[in-house]
């Protein structure tokens, strides 16, 4: 059984959504079990992450930084850095703001360092050219992928109630599509392991 934990803040319940499409997508691989975590609950017991094949982590972009919830989470990683407990485990990154673009590059990329300091395989979200013709670029809010974000998985919202259409829907698809991702790849590497 390979374990996907997604580790997530979310200020107004946007960012929940999307992560409870990212957990969606993952736990509809056969063989895959999902750890559930608010940034906050991880932080209070760590260790809960030891025996996960890949760790997801998502966060609003606050001011153009990951939330400071999250922030602190990512902080008290260094508890397992100095033990290289999460080395060689995949990883991935989502986040959303209001904005289209409103920096979220820097957040996903927060996540990318905070990965690599811990010798983890980072895994993209691959939704490309094949993508088009469900709206990518044109930039519909249902079409997938459509702020072309690479890195990770990026949500826009309005700043309204979260709800059905906020974060829209093509945001939540592309979500979901890679949880599954990360759960084929956390499978796919897991393969591999001689240990």
């Amino acid at each position: 059984m390979t374990k996907v934990a997604i580790v997530y803040h979310s200020g107004y319940g946007h960012t929940k959504l999307q992560a409870e499409a990212v957990r969606d997508g993952a736990q509809g691989v056969e063989g895959t079990e999902v750890l559930f975590l608010t940034a906050q609950e991880a932080e209070a017991d760590l260790d809960r992450l030891d025996d996960a094949d890949a760790i997801i982590f998502g966060a609003p972009t606050y001011m153009g930084s990951a939330s400071a919830p999250m922030k602190s989470f990512m902080d008290a990683t260094s508890k397992p850095w100095f033990a290289q407990k999460w080395k060689d485990k995949v990883a991935g990154g989502f986040t959303n703001s209001g904005g289209l673009s409103g920096d979220k590059v820097q957040t996903l990329e927060q996540f990318v360092i905070l990965a690599s300091q811990h010798g983890m395989i980072w895994v993209p979200n691959a939704l490309g050219n094949e993508t088009q013709q469900e709206g990518w670029a044109s930039g519909d809010p249902n079409g997938i992928n459509r702020v072309s974000g690479f890195l990770g998985a990026m949500a826009q919202s309005e700043n309204a109630e979260p709800g059905p259409n906020n974060p829209p829907k093509g945001d939540i698809k592309t979500a979901r599509l890679y949880g599954e991702r990360i759960a084929k790849a956390a499978q796919r590497w897991g393969r591999g392991k001689l240990d």
